[in-house]
């Protein structure tokens, strides 16, 4: 697969479809640069795509399909786009998506947004896929200009399958504020739970220091997670033994000064641990998991607890606990945002898997609209499902 050079635009613009790792790893200095201008989340950032391409255990399933947008040698925006072959039909979708929770398009400030269409005009033309599906979207994303239809490609129309992303919003004066304002129940199941894990041993909440290795931290959140998956029958690829995904996003998350690992150790064993991150005075919760052992003394619902007030004490002026709408998220939440998704047949073959995914959907509507519903589960998909079951009781 070669890349795609496209003829010169207005105003000198140029626009480039990547698909091979090496110019993958050629624009990386110009599209770092674009991203550090643009204040977006590190799931924009051509080191996060670049890890995550590098780390895949099954490339041969899909493509790099990174549409650029330059003037002259300056790269204005970056479409991050790659193609996976799902059931014989080939599905563009964002890179690296089964890995971020804010996807969009990377776009210079002061950008006019018709750029976003041109591009996506482009992708259309070069062909490749049968259909797209673009999710994990927030309401102020770049990318919701694609619902507009554009010359030379198709717009794309709103998805049934949304995301929620629940937050604790302040501000507050120090993070025993914020202690103070939960529930008096909640305090006291704070205290309890500590009590309880501390009975007969040492119990120490901790953030990782700058100089420490972050492997056993990382190994020992695996391998919890590999657990818990196994025990409520799902399969989540991020922590599969072996896998070099984990190490490698937060290799990127250290590497820019974002990382903030923190465990919960009751004799130096850790029983609770979450790999987070800081972007715009916000704590990001990446993921987080516990030692099922100690359940009844909800580790898990202790690190919490901890986190968030060392958080709102070093700054942060919210938590971010990013997708998914797991039940304990909503004790501790006072915002949600609701992330969109949104999908567009190109080829017979996509428009016709869309129309089965539609008649899929409806069916289960109406089933799930006629029978009591079951209890929440979290969704197989999820690589971060499951932090703390006493939590969510």
């Amino acid at each position: 697969m070669t890349n795609k050079p496209g003829a010169a635009g207005p105003q000198g613009e140029r626009l480039e479809i990547v698909r091979t790792p090496e110019r993958l790893q050629q624009i990386g200095p110009a599209w770092e640069a674009l991203w550090e201008q643009s204040g977006a989340f590190v799931f924009q950032s051509h080191a996060w795509i670049s890890a995550w391409w590098h780390a895949l255990p099954d490339q041969q399933r899909r493509s790099l399909v990174i549409v650029l947008a330059w003037r002259d040698d300056t790269l204005g925006a970056v479409m991050p786009l790659a193609t996976c072959k799902l059931h014989g039909v080939r599905v563009l979708e964002w890179a690296a998506k089964d890995y971020s929770d804010y996807s969009d398009v990377l776009l210079r400030p002061g950008t006019d947004t018709a750029l976003v269409g041109r591009m996506w005009a482009t992708v259309n033309a070069e062909g490749g896929f049968d259909a797209a599906y673009l999710g994990h979207l927030l309401p102020t994303a770049v990318a919701t200009a694609l619902t507009r239809r554009t010359a030379g490609g198709f717009a794309l129309h709103p998805h049934h399958r949304q995301a929620s992303s629940l937050r604790v919003v302040g501000p507050w004066p120090n993070g025993q504020a914020w202690f103070d304002s939960q529930s008096g129940n909640a305090r006291r199941n704070y205290r309890r739970s500590l009590k309880n894990l501390s009975e007969g041993a040492k119990v120490e909440f901790r953030r990782l220091g700058p100089g420490e290795q972050l492997g056993p931290a990382l190994q020992r959140c695996a391998e919890l997670k590999r657990a818990w998956c196994k025990r409520n029958g799902l399969v989540a690829p991020l922590f599969d033994e072996g896998s070099l995904m984990l190490p490698a996003l937060a290799q990127v998350l250290a590497d820019k000064h974002l990382l903030h690992v923190f465990v919960l150790e009751r004799d130096g064993v850790i029983v609770a641990v979450t790999i987070n991150f800081v972007q715009h005075d916000t704590m990001m919760a990446y993921v987080t998991t516990y030692d099922a052992t100690f359940e009844r003394s909800s580790p898990g619902y202790i690190l919490l607890f901890d986190y968030i007030r060392w958080a709102i004490d070093h700054g942060a002026t919210s938590i971010d606990f990013l997708c998914g709408d797991e039940d304990y998220k909503y004790r501790f939440a006072n915002q949600q945002v609701t992330l969109a998704s949104y999908v567009g047949g190109r080829t017979l073959l996509g428009k016709a898997a869309l129309q089965s995914d539609r008649a899929w959907h409806a069916v289960q509507s109406y089933r799930n609209r006629t029978k009591s519903p079951p209890k929440p589960a979290a969704p197989a998909d999820d690589r971060r499902a499951g932090t703390d079951a006493a939590a969510e009781r």
